[in-house]
């Protein structure tokens, strides 16, 4: 059936803030779907408080409202706005929670509003566990034995009648909040109480574990003929008993028998009927006996999840996107396939690759956290690899993670600890899989491997291949390998730097060039949907090493974008959001814009977002070949964040152009010696320091600076391994930890302000003019870090004086920086003088933010100043703010109980949101500024 032509304007309700458990891959959904709408001729309003993501911009929506997710402000909407219908599926378990609440006020019925894509009797049947268990058992799909519980008695009448081990999911929350195994009745009680506590409902299912059970996912579409199609099948690596946010986990299911995956689709397309008649897409979780192959559903989620991005990405299907339309009434025999332009979306994808997605952890972040994975997701981004193989595609997540991996082994970081490496196959944790690696590397058998971990012995042959690859190539030298030899290495993998590595006494670039020499060459092959079946009209590629390369270089004038790889504290989505406008700057100036990044859950990944999309590693290797292929006019590097800006060295040293600042000027900015040496020559205050490569010279710098000092490593993001330090004993044990854990950094001590307010400018620089984007002052004094400080645009409580000084500054910095494009200056303020903390050449956190808050594009402007092809002059700009904006920082910490919660110059959140205040009596703020005073007087 056509669509549904009464429905003119539609209201996207966002998921918010970053959280762990719900990430950016809800602004890929809620973007899709909004352009998918917005195709149709519909009017489209979007509610999200998050302004660091590209849903929330204008190119997006009609009309973007960056309010609390609240139901006052969808009512607000609502008196502005005549909207027909509101789509909630695209904004996680938040979006859901604020349609229901709506709904319960009556406020949708009263503004004649229609819900689509998914009915809230499907929710309820989903979310509330005892109704999910009785639906399953009702219409014969299996479920594990398992008992609700409203209070502490039923849960332990519950777990008597069951028997352990046993699970406890409480109802209606995210990401495994408050969910945990009991192994022995001792644990019983305080588990039973955290999920009680943990659940709106004060309600959890008392459930029989299935541990070392193998989970799978599928993801469906139905539309309202009840067409049901099934997306991708999706595999997870690690067994039952970790949740599948921190699982690793592969498209498609690589050890699934033919009768399992057909008895699985029946089921989930049964279990889909079954919880409601409604159009769009919907994620289940399966999991399956590897004894007897016996199936048991876990659960359904009536939305878009966290895999369906993933799913997008793998297949190149876009899920959000045809699921708007199906939500708006259209039937799938009815809409394009995308890819191809000349089918229709009524088909289910095939894969001639695999994909491998492994999550980005941060536990670094949070000292003395349980590192062991469980069912509380636990992971704050991922990684995607694509490849023609399992172990291609798992060597290239690897080397995707930013954790100075260059593979899954044979590059210097594996641990000989076999009593270290066999708790770690027991415990799993973030390094587990390199452990594995490790483990068969000494020699472990695979069978002894399998017992302890549970893992399918499929994937642990496949490991085992590699360290037996790895084992063959120690008996070569560089220029003896065979030349099909080196091709096999290649193809399983291998980096140049792992080979380097393995070889002993050459380099990357000898490996290279040997490489060339014999003509072994990366290939591109094109993510198509169905296996080459069809022609695709997609330019959406990865690499790998064959006969045919179907990437096609043309004549136009080219840019690549280097984007920021996996989410993580310190460097999250905002990174994403500059990609995009730098993407769009360089299609709006005439150039190809070409994408380089990994990360599946991004709209920078997006396959019609960019001329032309490599589903690559951020790693240098990767880079160099794309770069080889397409020759582009520059590359730009600053909107990638900290990965894309590691990239300058090397391709300053081939003789890559960047696009903007020039190498040399960006490392005097992150060289804290050097910048300094700039500052003093333009007499511009700046806090004593000192640069140490041992603790003792450390106590000698902190001895001539005077405590308190800020200690911390050179080259890093979001605060790492930063502290504050006020004697001796403190410096040692934090210099020794630092150079400990960042081997060859040297680390940095400068003399803390103690008790100084802190404050931010952002600026553009075209080279002859300095436009400040914006100053803003933190609440929290310094010392603790501007991402995890709430900012107020503009100033609140700075003299002129003050704000005269910043001014003078900023241009300063960026002149003798000579900067192109983008500078984010910090600064201390103590007595009314002004002090330069540190200046970042490139896009920041808060520009976003800055240019949400003010309503100017100013990431699109800076594109096109660092592209050459515009000046400041060439734009005029009105800022409309009126009153202030606070740029709100969002934890995770229910996540992480038993860390310290105590803020400090070291990172921590894991999001913002914005807020809009009329006045300085608002309040909201007076509260905000009284935590303020309290900082300032301790």
């Amino acid at each position: 059936m056509p669509r549904d032509t009464s429905i003119k304007s539609v209201l996207i309700i966002g998921s918010g803030p970053i959280i762990i458990g719900q990430a950016c891959e809800f602004d890929y959904a809620g973007s899709q779907a909004a352009l998918s709408l917005k195709d149709e001729g519909i009017e489209v309003s979007i509610i999200n408080s998050n302004p660091a993501t590209i849903m929330t911009d204008k190119v997006i929506a009609d009309h973007v409202y960056l309010l609390p997710l609240e139901p006052e402000s969808i009512e607000k909407i609502l008196q502005e706005q005549k909207i027909d219908a509101v789509l909630p599926t695209m904004g996680g378990q938040t979006a859901l929670n604020l349609c229901i609440s709506v709904a319960e006020r009556g406020i949708w019925e009263k503004y004649g509003v229609k819900i689509v894509g998914v009915d809230l009797d499907a929710i309820e049947k989903t979310e509330n566990r005892e109704a999910f268990r009785q639906l399953m058992v009702d219409i014969g799909v299996g479920v594990a034995t398992s008992k609700i519980a409203n209070s502490f008695l039923e849960g332990k009448e519950a777990a008597q009648q069951i028997g352990f081990p046993l699970v406890i999911r409480p109802s209606y929350t995210l990401g495994g909040k408050g969910a945990g195994f009991v192994h022995k009745k001792e644990e019983f009680d305080a588990a039973l109480s955290r999920g009680l506590q943990a659940s709106p409902t004060h309600e959890v299912l008392v459930e029989q574990a299935v541990l070392g059970w193998k989970e799978y996912e599928l993801e469906l579409l139905r539309d309202s003929n009840d067409n049901v199609i099934i997306i991708c099948s999706i595999e997870n690596f690690d067994p039952m008993g970790i949740h599948t946010g921190d699982s690793i986990t592969v498209a498609p299911a690589m050890t699934l028998s033919d009768r399992c995956y057909q008895e699985m689709r029946n089921q989930a397309i049964k279990m889909m009927r079954a919880i409601g008649n409604f159009a769009g897409g919907c994620n289940v979780q399966f999991s399956v006996n590897p004894a007897n192959e016996e199936i048991i559903a876990i659960e359904i989620n009536p939305r878009v999840s966290r895999s369906s991005a993933l799913a997008s990405k793998a297949t190149g299907y876009p899920i959000a996107k045809i699921a708007a339309k199906l939500a708006i009434g259209y039937n799938l025999d009815e809409i394009e396939n995308q890819i191809t332009k000349t089918t229709s979306a009524y088909f289910e994808p095939t894969l001639d690759y695999v994909i491998v997605k492994i999550p980005r952890w941060n536990f670094d972040k949070f000292k003395g956290a349980n590192r062991e994975l469980g069912l509380t997701m636990k992971s704050v981004g991922e990684v995607m690899g694509i490849g023609r193989s399992f172990i291609e595609a798992l060597q290239k997540a690897c080397q995707s993670l930013e954790i100075g991996r260059a593979g899954l082994g044979a590059d210097g970081r594996q641990s000989r600890n076999l009593d270290e490496i066999m708790h770690s196959l027991e415990h799993p944790s973030w390094d587990r899989l390199f452990h594995i690696y490790d483990a068969m590397s000494l020699g472990v058998p695979i069978e002894s491997i399998r017992k302890v971990t549970k893992i399918d012995r499929w994937f642990l042959n496949q490991i085992q291949d590699v360290v037996n690859v790895e084992t063959e190539l120690r008996r070569y030298s560089l220029n003896n390998i065979p030349e099909d030899f080196f091709f096999t290495l290649k193809q399983r993998g291998f980096s140049d730097t792992q080979i380097a590595y393995v070889l002993g006494n050459v380099t990357e670039e000898d490996v290279y060039q040997r490489r060339k020499a014999l003509n072994i060459k990366r290939v591109y092959k094109m993510v198509d949907t169905c296996a080459a079946e069809f022609a695709a009209k997609t330019p959406y590629y990865y690499s790998t090493y064959e006969g045919e390369n179907e990437s096609i270089v043309s004549d136009k004038k080219k840019i690549i974008v280097l984007g920021s790889g996996p989410n993580r504290i310190g460097q999250g989505i905002e990174f994403d959001y500059s990609c995009v406008h730098g993407l769009l700057a360089a299609k709006e100036a005439g150039y190809e814009a070409i994408m380089v990044n990994c990360n599946p859950e991004t709209v920078s990944t997006d396959f019609n977002m960019a001329d032309k999309l490599y589903f690559e590693p951020v790693f240098w290797e990767h880079v160099r070949e794309i770069i080889d292929l397409e020759k582009p006019e520059g590359v730009i590097v600053q909107l990638g964040g900290q990965t894309a800006l590691k990239m300058a060295e090397k391709l300053h040293q081939h003789g890559i152009k960047i696009v903007g600042t020039s190498f040399n000027n960006m490392d005097i900015a992150e060289d804290r010696g050097r910048f300094s040496d700039l500052l003093k020559e333009l007499g511009i205050p700046y806090p004593k320091y000192g640069v140490a490569e041992s603790a003792e010279e450390a106590l000698e710098v902190a001895h001539e600076v005077g405590y308190p000092v800020l200690v911390r490593p050179s080259y890093v993001l979001g605060g790492q391994g930063m502290s504050i330090v006020i004697n001796d004993e403190d410096l040692e044990k934090a210099v020794v930890n630092l150079l400990k854990n960042l081997p060859g950094n040297r680390v940095l001590i400068d003399h803390f302000l103690d008790r100084a307010a802190e404050t931010e400018s952002d600026s553009i620089h075209d080279g002859e003019d300095v436009h400040i984007i914006g100053l803003m002052e933190h609440i929290e004094p310094a010392g603790i870090h501007s991402g995890d400080s709430f900012a107020v645009l503009p100033p609140f409580d700075l003299s002129d004086n003050v704000i005269s000084q910043m001014e003078e500054y900023t241009a300063k910095i960026a002149r003798a920086l000579n900067v192109r494009g983008l500078l984010n200056i910090q600064f201390a303020v103590k007595d009314d003088k002004v002090y330069v903390i540190e200046a970042n050449p490139r896009a920041s956190r808060t520009v976003p933010f800055i240019a949400k808050a003010y309503d100017v594009p100013y990431i699109n402007i800076a594109a096109k100043v660092m592209l050459g092809v515009n000046k400041l002059k060439d734009f005029t700009i009105e800022r409309k703010l009126k009153g202030y904006a606070i740029k709100e920082p969002v934890f995770s910490f229910d996540k992480f109980p038993e860390v310290n919660k105590e803020l400090g110059p070291e990172m921590k959140s894991t999001g913002e949101a914005i807020r809009f205040i009329p006045d300085l009596d608002d309040p909201y703020f007076r509260h905000l500024y009284k935590e303020k005073s309290m900082y300032l007087s301790k």
